[in-house]
């Protein structure tokens, strides 16, 4: 239990802001899972101070589909705009895919902000690992940010199924993940071609997509390590933000 708790009431915590919405079950997950962690240091019935903004997530998948990044940008930044109106300590993404505009923003502001790959890449360099598979949203596989990022901070290579398959993982995520549909027939598709990644040298499996989780994860691949993003952002959050207080 941390020493916090012990303080005088009301007690002293950083305020969390999280921009989500995309999806709400990713969101919905973030806020069980960071409050647990929170509880989980703090003990009693402690837990965060948090503060949502959730977008339309029919505006962000319309964006994405179109290829619409500076519109994208644009909606984003208003949204970041209200949560530093609120009054927030610290700035997360509960989504991989708009780190694309999310991070560009955020690099430009004073408020401190998490970017997702960062305890990611912490997390596989520590593991000792230099080459992994990469599952995602089609935007994420195939646009640079995400690999670059790995690459140049973390000396990390980052390999991602062939054309058909990122489509397969693509519609698996938008059509079913986003609305809790877990399909067993979608699980096997994704071991499949996390199987061939590792075929091609792939020491481990990054779950770069907040949702993926709901679907597979470390008990599915024994011999494979799993990078879950959304655990590790939380980590990343839940440690950031008891170092604040």
């Amino acid at each position: 239990m941390s020493d916090l708790s012990r303080k005088a009431r009301p007690l002293p915590l950083p305020t969390l802001g999280v921009l989500g919405g995309m999806s709400n079950q990713a969101t919905a997950e973030y806020y069980r899972m960071l409050n647990e962690g929170l509880n989980a240091r703090l003990g009693g019935w402690d837990n965060g101070e948090i503060v949502i903004v959730s977008v339309n997530f029919g505006n962000v998948q319309y964006f994405i589909s179109k290829g619409l990044w500076d519109e994208a940008h644009a909606y984003c930044a208003e949204k970041i705009d209200r949560l530093e109106r609120a009054g927030v300590d610290l700035i997360i993404c509960a989504s991989n895919t708009m780190h694309k505009v999310v991070g560009p923003i955020m690099a430009e502001r004073r408020t401190p902000f998490i970017h997702i790959v960062d305890p990611t890449g912490a997390a596989i360099a520590k593991a000792g690992i230099g080459k992994v598979a990469l599952l995602g949203t089609a935007s994420v596989m195939r646009s640079p940010e995400f690999p670059a990022r790995l690459k140049q901070k973390f000396g990390i290579e980052a390999i991602v199924p062939s054309e058909a398959d990122i489509g397969i993982v693509d519609r698996i995520i938008f059509d079913e993940l986003v609305r809790r549909d877990l399909r067993p027939e979608s699980k096997a598709e994704y071991l499949r071609i996390i199987g061939e990644l590792a075929g091609q040298g792939a020491r481990g499996v990054i779950l770069g997509c907040t949702e993926i989780f709901l679907l597979i994860g470390q008990a599915d691949l024994p011999r494979l390590p799993v990078f879950d993003t959304t655990a590790l952002h939380v980590e990343a959050t839940v440690a950031r933000l008891l170092e604040m207080a």
